[in-house]
């Protein structure tokens, strides 16, 4: 039995989530029924980020174990056959050691949340991207980002569903950037790094940068909200389709004992 390590990228749009469910296409099911019409083995395909409906991913981990005699090229270019026509694509397979977990090894997550900032609605940018017409000061959001930075208890920017243990985490970056685009608008860009997040905490984190961008809030209100302690007290949850996971770190020594001519 060798396990392998998959990175993915993906189209959430047509998918309620990474988890398998009942009510709907999953990016997990997706590549375990790719995984089964490869080789016929039934598989569990585990994922570093349980992504919500909708949310898309541009280097998702995951791992699952074959019994199959093969290698990391010949699992990649398979899987990948059998992914078709959805929007799904595994990028880089490779054998790991049989004790790697792409959730529970995992020591960094970076996300990127991206806002369309322009009076007209997108169209290519339709299901990849918030669209916000009002004007947005992506500098001041950025000033009012960093009281955020560091160890909090971030209940005010958890879902209510959230199901992690504790609503402290230690976030170790957010950023916000503006990239004028010409005739096209600006592009607003939120990047978040941090070992792990709790549910929804990104698009909560752009919901209430927004109030602040369009002058309607102050650092000194995120600050409050961040005190709160209380979800009622920041502001809304952002649109599922800005939001992309964008790398998943690990430590060297989870590689460390990688099965040889794989």
């Amino acid at each position: 039995m060798t396990r392998y390590q998959i990175i993915i990228e993906y189209d959430g749009g047509g998918f309620v989530g990474w988890q398998r469910q009942d009510n709907g296409p999953s990016i997990q099911a997706a590549l375990e029924e790719a995984v089964y019409g490869f080789c016929g083995e039934t598989v569990l395909v585990e994922g570093a980020g349980r992504t919500d409906a909708g949310v898309h991913a541009l280097a998702q981990s995951a791992h699952f174990d074959l019994a199959k005699d093969t290698t990391a090229d010949t699992v990649m270019a398979a899987v990948n056959f059998h992914l078709k026509p959805a929007p799904v694509v595994v990028v880089a397979a490779r054998a790991v050691p049989n004790d790697f977990h792409a959730r529970f090894s995992a020591i960094r997550r970076a996300y990127l949340y991206r806002i369309v900032n322009r009076r007209a609605a997108p169209a290519l940018d339709a299901g990849r991207a918030w669209f916000v017409p009002q004007p947005l000061d992506a500098a001041v959001m950025h000033q009012a980002a960093q009281v955020l930075v560091g160890q909090h208890d971030f209940t005010s920017f958890r879902a209510s569903e959230c199901q992690a243990k504790s609503p402290v985490k230690t976030l170790d970056r957010l950023t916000v950037e503006a990239f004028d685009r010409g005739p096209s608008g600006t592009l607003i860009e939120i990047r978040a790094e941090a070992p792990s997040f709790l549910h929804h905490q990104i698009r909560n984190f752009a919901g209430s940068l927004k109030l602040v961008g369009e002058g309607k809030w102050t650092a000194d209100d995120l600050q409050a909200a961040l005190e709160a302690r209380d979800r009622r007290a920041a502001g809304p949850t952002a649109a599922a389709a800005g939001l992309y996971l964008t790398e998943v770190g690990y430590p060297d020594e989870a590689f460390s004992q990688v099965p040889e001519g794989r």
